[in-house]
């Protein structure tokens, strides 16, 4: 998965709030067997966060969990159906047939009316996509994104919880805390599925050293409403 530059992690919006630091803590892939404790301890720690979720076939054991996210006050967003590269970036017209797939799909759990958000798989600046699409995909579907009233954003920490690695639960506690020393604003990406279980051993480090400095947890619909893009 390609990095994204830190001041690439966000689209419209100029993120500042003055005299206060927040954090988005994101999750993609989901929902899994890991969706019902991540809940669990952003509960513990009053923490909304963002799930980007997919349709893919491990997904459909545990979609009553977006229930459970939605009724959490959580933000639920889109991040792809099926999350293979090969399919839906080999041209505009294939993702966006995905993401009307994805909302077809999560419509029978919640309601998708104002599911606006989204996160390109693999970000908006990826490279593999140009293996299938060709170099100009991704400004392509960012500018159709946005023609389209969809509002797109990556991130600017990583927890590297779905390297090849595999890092346990204490290094993807400093993935997260080492990458956000520094930062008034946080945008973290970790990830919501059966292979992320570390992530959820890792998450009261995460959450506790974010409370301990200040932060403020909110979805990303709530970070655009506090900045300028609201």
């Amino acid at each position: 998965m390609d990095r994204i530059p830190d001041d690439r992690f966000v689209a419209a919006a100029a993120i500042s709030v003055p005299g206060e630091k927040i954090v988005c803590l994101t999750f993609d892939d989901g929902p899994s067997p890991n969706t019902a404790p991540i809940l669990e301890a952003l509960a513990q720690y009053n923490a909304r966060a963002t799930f980007f979720v997919t349709a893919q076939p491990v997904n459909e054991p545990y979609f009553d969990q977006l229930r459970a996210i939605a009724d959490a006050h959580h933000q639920i967003a889109l991040h792809s159906a099926t999350h293979r590269y090969d399919q839906i970036y080999e041209s505009d017209t294939a993702f966006w047939l995905d993401i009307k797939s994805l909302r077809q799909t999560l419509s029978s759990y919640v309601d998708v009316e104002n599911l606006c958000w989204l996160r390109f798989p693999g970000g908006s600046t990826n490279t593999i996509s140009h293996r299938y699409g060709g170099r100009q995909i991704m400004s392509t579907l960012i500018e159709q994104a946005e023609e389209k009233g969809y509002r797109w954003i990556d991130w600017n920490v990583c927890a590297e919880d779905a390297t090849a690695a595999h890092p346990d639960a204490d290094a993807i506690v400093n993935n997260v805390c080492g990458g956000a020393e520094g930062k008034d604003v946080c945008v973290v990406l970790m990830h919501d599925t059966a292979a992320t279980g570390e992530t959820v051993k890792a998450l009261p480090g995460i959450l506790a050293w974010f409370e301990e400095r200040g932060y403020h947890f909110c979805t990303v619909e709530e970070m655009y409403t506090m900045t300028d893009g609201g």
